[in-house]
């Protein structure tokens, strides 16, 4: 089972790959094979950092041979995807979005459908914009065909909109807790669904 983490913060050692870690170090010690990302970095190797809309449809030229085309290559092996964005003006940054953008090529070949998807964001304060950027996560994994997972699990609760924590996540005690819970959801339905991916 691989499961990946995009970190879509421009901090690449914040808050965001915080909850990305303690999420993936838990279905790393269930026996997943897990990778983040850095997205940021993977979108300056592109010739545009942004979808400019150059063919229709998506030929993906602008990508070709870049450190951008290898990560996405690396997601079509997935089984989960977990994406990490702090909440920027109540959304997600504009790497995490510029990021998706440029996957229209993908989406034409269904290269994401059924991959298991969650979330984790962070905000600066309490109720800083984060279940509206964990929505924003979860519109970009619909519109893939993604299948969405929260923080929830049988032996737990039901869960909510997936791990939102305030800043700093190392002292948000409540969305480590929230982390650990939805890293054994992401793994039981990875595995419950994996015929669905091949």
């Amino acid at each position: 089972m691989l499961i990946i983490g995009l970190n879509g913060s421009p901090n690449k050692n914040g808050n965001t790959k915080f909850l990305l870690n303690a999420v993936l170090d838990k279905v790393k010690d269930m026996g997943a094979e897990t990778v983040i990302l850095e997205v940021p970095e993977l979108l300056k190797s592109a010739k545009n950092s942004f979808c400019v809309s150059c063919s229709t449809p998506c030929s993906g030229a602008c990508y070709k041979d870049t450190k951008l085309e290898e990560a996405y290559e690396l997601m079509r092996k997935a089984d989960g995807l977990l994406l990490g964005s702090p909440s920027y003006f109540g959304t997600v940054t504009g790497q995490m979005k510029a990021f998706f953008d440029k996957t229209r090529k993908l989406r034409g070949e269904k290269a994401f459908y059924n991959k298991i998807a969650a979330g984790v964001t962070v905000g600066a304060s309490k109720y800083g914009g984060q279940e509206t950027t964990m929505k924003a996560l979860y519109d970009i994994m619909m519109v893939q065909g993604m299948m969405i997972v929260g923080d929830g699990y049988f032996e737990d609760d039901c869960g909510h909109h997936g791990v939102c924590a305030h800043k700093p996540a190392e002292e948000d005690d409540f969305a480590q807790k929230r982390a650990s819970i939805l890293a054994k959801r992401l793994f039981e339905v990875c595995n419950a669904t994996e015929s669905l991916r091949k």
